[in-house]
């Protein structure tokens, strides 16, 4: 193989110039440049990534820019396109599905044959624009979304009102999806390592309503957690990790994701039972809480069993039965003969509910909820609903774990279960104004991201 050196060259017109012939090398010198030759249809990297102190970033046709939207948005200003023109744009830190980047075309131009911004707002996304023509200007003709970073973690998304993805606060490593609401979980891409495809979730189920009059708290909705050893952090002890069928291993796809309600209220007239809260589900289901059964009525079954009315039993929690039991039993209602006369508490998560006509009116609440720190603190939730109390003071509380305390009349109600905790409603008594509603149920999914 030979090396040719030209130094001049005189101006050639309808003739053909050869330089060099095959396994040649042909070298620019130092300080030449080239025009002329035309592009391969590639760019060159600018490997310093532009962040978004640099917006408004104008790019140069050949040239393919990493762009850092972490601290904020970034707008591109595309050149002056002649046919041939070609930029290539990369999401550099797998973060415009927070920080979008904006496209704008250079005066009268096109983008897809509109002469319009164009806005990039997907997480690991990279595209590549060449200049056609006047009639459809800059046409994308690549366009990546499998940014997996190397192939060692999952890359998701999440959509649906109220519904977050952020990253954990325990830990800089691990994302915490949390819905509040239904919406879907989608991964975009997984880890080529299989251990970190198995995620950390918790999934909670609406509580149900207390009944009335005298009526049983509300079961807390099914609580069912498994802590993964690739998205660690402290569980409760309902962890169903060990139970290999309570485990998710999610793969590249859409997962849809139902937050149960919390059943609604009932009022303080002739004996009902509450109504049951629903299911809550990714992948796996926990059941809803149980509705606070009426006044002489039995409790009635769910993901925690709800409060008996006055001389009945309460119901069975962990129905359908799973591994670990994902609630407890509703309590017992007293004699009618009782003071003061009380219906039992709605069970818990990790306890069941009290037994009405204790000694004082507290023995009647509902049970205690788990504690988790998935989401990067600790909180509790699917607590039981207090039961309904004739009279006596003080008013039956609910379980810790967002149960509503149980009424005591004549001057307290039944109180709803809190929000997103799946915690019971409270029970009614006669001449109150009714039971409290079932608290709405929560799903958590913890995943390690890098």
């Amino acid at each position: 193989m030979s090396k040719i050196e030209v130094n001049t060259v005189e101006p050639q017109c309808g003739t053909t110039l050869t330089l060099g012939g095959s396994g040649d090398t042909v070298a620019l010198g130092s300080g030449a440049s080239q025009t002329g030759f035309g592009r391969t249809g590639t760019v060159d990297w600018i490997t310093t990534p532009k962040v978004t102190g640099d917006s408004p970033v104008t790019v140069v046709s050949g040239k393919g820019y990493f762009l850092n939207t972490t601290a904020g948005t970034i707008t591109i200003n595309l050149p002056a396109g002649s046919a041939g023109d070609i930029v290539s744009l990369a999401d550099y830190a797998a973060t415009w599905q927070t920080y979008e980047v904006t496209v704008s075309p250079n005066g009268t131009d096109k983008i897809g044959s509109l002469n319009e911004d164009a806005t990039l707002n997907t997480e690991g996304q990279s595209v590549t624009f060449v200049y056609v023509d006047g009639v459809q200007g800059w046409i994308n003709t690549m366009d990546s979304t499998s940014n997996v970073r190397g192939g060692s973690f999952i890359c998701a998304s999440v959509s649906g009102a109220c519904n977050t993805l952020t990253t954990a606060p325990d830990c800089s490593n691990m994302k915490v999806a949390t819905f509040l609401a239904p919406g879907t979980f989608t991964v975009n891409s997984i880890s080529a390592c299989a251990a970190n495809n198995l995620v950390s979730h918790l999934v909670v189920a609406g509580g149900g309503s207390g009944g009335g009059p005298i009526g049983g708290g509300g079961g807390g909705g099914g609580f069912r957690e498994v802590n993964s050893p690739s998205a660690p952090y402290s569980a409760s002890p309902l962890n169903g990790y060990p139970t290999p069928a309570n485990r998710v291993t999610v793969s590249a796809t859409a997962y849809p994701i139902q937050v149960g309600g919390g059943g609604p209220a009932v009022g303080a007239g002739s004996p009902v039972s509450g109504t049951a809260g629903t299911p809550s589900i990714f992948s796996i289901t926990s059941a809803g809480g149980a509705g606070g059964a009426g006044n002489t009525l039995t409790g009635l079954n769910g993901g925690s069993g709800s409060g008996a009315g006055a001389t009945s039993s309460g119901g069975t929690g962990n129905t359908p039965p799973v591994s670990p039991a994902q609630g407890k039993n509703g309590g017992n209602g007293g004699p009618v003969n009782s003071n003061p006369v009380g219906a039992g508490g709605g069970g818990g998560a990790t306890a069941v509910g009290g037994n009405g006509s204790q000694p004082s009116s507290t023995g009647n609440c509902g049970g205690a909820g788990a504690t988790t720190s998935i989401s990067g603190s600790p909180t509790a939730y699917a607590g039981g609903g207090g039961g309904g109390n004739q009279s006596g003071t003080p008013q039956p509380s609910g379980g810790v774990g967002g149960g509503g305390k149980g009424a005591m009349c004549t001057t307290n109600p039944g109180m709803d279960g809190t929000a997103n905790t799946g915690g019971g409603g409270g029970g009614a008594v006669t001449g109150c104004k009714g039971s409290g509603g079932g608290g709405s149920g929560i799903v958590i999914i913890r995943y390690k991201f890098k």
